[in-house]
C-alpha cells in the first residue's frame, strides 16, 4: 500500500475527529512506515463540527462570550475556513445540553440567543457563506432566541416582546423582520443536520428530543403545541410553511427556524461537510485504503452518519472503505450495504467504559496497527 485516506468522525466524551485520525495515521505508519496518510476528518452536523472542519481547511478559531442555553454567559467558538469566505458555527457551542446541569434542563425555559449572537459575529466578519450545525441542542425554542439575536422581533397580543424559550411562544402572536440584521440577505446560509424530523407531530422535536432535554410526560404537549403556534405565525407572516419541512425538527426546531427567519438552505449534514472538505476531490487522487470510523458502528450508521458518507464517496473511485470503532451495536450489519467492506473494534479486552474513554487514542493506534498488519499478509 501507498496511500490511505483516513476520514473518521469524533468518538463522542473522548476524542474529536481530528484527534482520532491522529491516533489512526500514527498506528499505520507503525506498520508500514513507508505508506502516505492523509488525515481527513469529518463530521455530521453535530458536536465537533468546528474544530472538524477549521482543522480540515487551515482554518481558524475565534473565540466568543455569548448567551448560553439559560440566559447566563458562556465562551463558544466559531470559526473562519481556509478559504477565507466560508464561515462556521456549530449551535451545541453557544446552546447544546452539555451546557446545562441536568438537575436544570428544562426545554420550556431554554434559549438559542447565543447560537444568533454567533451568526451575528460571523457576519460581522465579512463571510460570504456560513455553515451551522445543529446537533446536540439543550432548547425546543423553534429558533426563536437566535432570531431575535439577529434582530427580529417576535410580539404578544399587545405588540410587547414574548419571553424566551418555548413558554414565551406560547404567547407568540405576530412576527416582525422589519430589523432583521440586512447582512443575512447577503449571505448563503447552509444547515448540516443529520435527521429528518418535522417540527411538530409524532416524529416532531417536542416528542423525539424533548425527554432528552429534560422534558417530563406533561410538558412535551405544551412544548409541541408552542411549536404548532410558530409555524401558524411564520406560515402567515413570512409565507414559509416549515410545519412539515423534513428537518425542521432539528435542535429543538431551530432547523424550522433558520429556514423561515434567515432563508436558510437544510442539507444532510455528512454531505455538507465532505463537500467543504473536498473528500471527492482527495479521494479522486487516489488511494489504497479509506479508514473511517465512529464511537459506535449500529443500524443508523447506514442512514447518513460519517461512515456510510465516506463509503458513498469512496464507491465511486472503487477504493474499499473499512472502519474502526469503539463499540459494535446492534444491526451493525447493515453497513455492509453501503459500502462499508469490513469494521473493527478497538477494544482488544473486556474492559470499562471509563478506560476506554480515558485510553480512546492509544487504542486507537494499536488498532490502526493491527488492522494493518492483517490486510497486508
Amino acid at each position: 500500500m501507498k496511500r490511505i485516506v483516513i476520514a473518521p468522525d469524533s468518538f463522542k466524551e473522548s476524542l474529536d475527529a481530528p484527534q482520532v485520525a491522529r491516533a489512526i495515521a500514527t498506528g499505520v505508519r507503525r506498520a508500514l512506515p513507508a505508506v502516505e496518510t492523509v488525515e481527513v476528518p469529518l463530521a455530521d452536523g453535530g458536536e465537533g463540527l468546528t474544530a472538524t472542519l477549521v482543522a480540515a481547511t487551515g482554518g481558524r478559531l475565534c473565540k466568543a462570550t455569548v448567551t448560553g442555553p439559560l440566559g447566563e454567559p458562556v465562551i463558544a467558538h466559531w470559526g473562519i475556513l481556509g478559504d477565507g469566505q466560508t464561515a462556521v458555527v456549530e449551535m451545541a457551542q453557544a446552546s447544546g445540553l452539555p451546557l446545562v446541569p441536568v438537575e436544570k434542563r428544562n426545554p420550556l425555559i431554554t434559549t438559542t440567543a447565543g447560537t444568533g449572537e454567533l451568526i451575528r459575529l460571523a457576519l460581522q466578519g465579512g463571510c460570504r457563506r456560513l455553515i451551522v450545525g445543529i446537533g446536540g441542542s439543550a432548547t425546543n425554542d423553534g429558533g426563536a432566541g437566535m432570531a431575535r439575536a439577529l434582530g427580529v422581533r417576535l410580539l404578544d397580543g399587545r405588540g410587547k416582546d414574548i419571553g424566551p424559550g418555548a413558554a414565551g411562544l406560547e404567547l407568540l402572536e405576530q412576527i416582525d423582520l422589519s430589523d432583521l440584521d440586512p447582512r443575512v440577505g447577503e449571505v448563503e446560509i447552509l444547515v448540516a443536520c443529520d435527521v429528518d424530523n418535522p417540527l411538530c407531530g409524532p416524529r416532531g422535536a417536542s416528542a423525539v428530543y424533548g425527554p432528552q432535554k429534560g422534558a417530563t410526560p406533561e410538558m412535551v404537549p405544551r412544548l409541541d403545541a408552542a411549536l404548532s403556534r410558530l409555524s401558524r405565525v411564520i406560515a402567515r407572516d413570512t409565507g414559509k410553511d416549515v410545519r412539515d419541512l423534513p428537518g425542521a425538527g432539528a435542535a429543538g426546531g431551530l432547523g424550522a427556524g433558520l429556514v423561515a427567519f434567515l432563508g436558510a438552505k437544510l442539507r444532510q449534514g455528512i454531505e455538507l461537510v465532505m463537500e467543504a472538505v473536498n473528500l471527492e476531490g482527495i479521494l479522486a487522487r487516489g488511494a489504497d485504503l479509506v479508514i473511517t470510523g465512529e464511537g459506535e458502528i449500529n443500524s443508523q450508521t447506514a442512514s447518513g452518519k460519517v461512515p456510510a458518507g465516506v463509503a458513498r464517496v469512496a464507491g465511486r473511485y472503487g477504493i474499499p472503505v473499512v472502519a474502526l470503532v469503539g463499540s459494535i451495536g446492534p444491526g451493525a450489519d447493515e453497513v455492509y450495504g453501503c459500502g462499508i467492506k469490513g469494521y473493527m473494534s478497538i477494544v482488544p479486552r473486556p474492559a470499562t467504559l471509563s478506560y476506554c474513554l480515558e485510553n480512546a487514542a492509544g487504542l486507537l493506534t494499536d488498532a490502526a496497527d493491527r488492522l494493518m498488519r492483517l490486510l497486508t499478509v
